[in-house]
């Protein structure tokens, strides 16, 4: 979310108030039909399904409440502002998404070990109501997927859209066969796919919280850039994080030769907007020095040097 477009921190908004707030209801509504239709229609893949749903519950009240945290300005407690909140968001959706798939797993085998008969109009009845409802979400979510914690909501109801899709084909194929095996292999693969989906926002969302630099980014680009700046020798201790969803900063050392204070303020300035033009990153901070390569703990790798004198 780039602050210098107001128009972005509007549309969230809305989302959140909007789509966010009918996805909850419905949500709501979907977990506890599939829920009772799971048990009278003795069908895993429903009672799964709904867990994967009633999952989706605490994601939603997570992303609402990201949403509006991160319209928030920054305050003496938090200089940078509320921007991680979305992240932080998505790293706690990962992490109870994994959960929810070991306990589907565990639900799973223990219907392969005690099978029961299944009641497939059941499954038939709420896979078509429940493809509705997810799909709906998915396509009210479509728009936010530049937000982790948005795409993290979206992954997931698509995932849900498509696990719709695979117990209506195996109510029917149980209807037609009498293969009752397939109700909880069915109810496997939906776990398979919760645990799939999330791995990959849990590793982005971690990367961003232990300030790894942005993966569309590499460190000799960004260091190229600067010194293609006249006046710029050398550059060193770059550091490039992620402040919000699509925000990220720099800060970095600069060598120029002896100059006025005018002449570096000429350069800062150009320096800044190269990387707000090429890279999109808003916050720079730039430490102009004549030193070379200081002592650091931190990663430090040569310095990149111009061929200026």
């Amino acid at each position: 979310m780039h602050v210098p477009h107001a128009g972005h921190d509007h549309s969230h908004a809305h989302l959140a108030g909007g789509v966010l707030s009918a996805a909850l209801i419905a949500t709501l509504i979907l977990v506890a039909a599939e829920f009772v239709g799971g048990y009278l229609g003795h069908s895993i893949a429903l009672v799964s399904d709904a867990v994967h749903n009633l999952s989706d519950v605490p994601s939603i009240l997570i992303a609402w409440t990201a949403a509006h945290w991160a319209e928030r300005p920054a305050d003496t407690e938090r200089t940078f502002g509320y921007r991680r909140a979305g992240i932080l968001a998505a790293f706690t959706n990962s992490i109870l998404l994994l959960l929810v798939a070991l306990a589907l797993f565990w639900e799973v085998f223990d219907r392969f070990r005690h099978p029961v008969v299944v009641h497939e109009q059941w499954m038939i009845g709420l896979a078509l109501f429940a493809l509705a409802i997810n799909g709906g979400i998915t396509l009210g979510l479509r728009r936010g997927r530049k937000d982790l914690n948005v795409r993290a909501l979206f992954i997931h109801n698509f995932g849900d859209a498509l696990s719709n899709i695979g117990i209506l084909a195996g109510a029917l194929v149980i209807r037609w066969s009498g293969a009752q095996w397939l109700d909880p292999a069915l109810g496997l693969l939906i776990a398979g796919f919760v645990l799939w989906s999330t791995i990959g926002i849990l590793q982005e969302s971690t990367h961003i919280l232990l300030e790894g630099r942005p993966r569309e980014m590499r460190l000799p680009d960004v260091a190229r850039a600067i010194l293609e700046i006249p006046g710029v020798q050398e550059v060193h201790d770059i550091h490039i994080w992620t402040l919000g969803a699509s925000e990220h900063a720099l800060s970095c050392h600069v060598r120029i030769p002896d100059m006025h204070m005018e002449e570096s303020e000429k350069i800062l300035a150009d320096v800044c907007a190269r990387l707000t033009r090429t890279f999109g990153i808003n916050h720079a901070t730039v430490q102009f020095e004549r030193a070379g390569l200081p002592e650091t703990g931190y990663y430090m790798p040569e310095p990149f040097r111009s061929g200026k004198s």
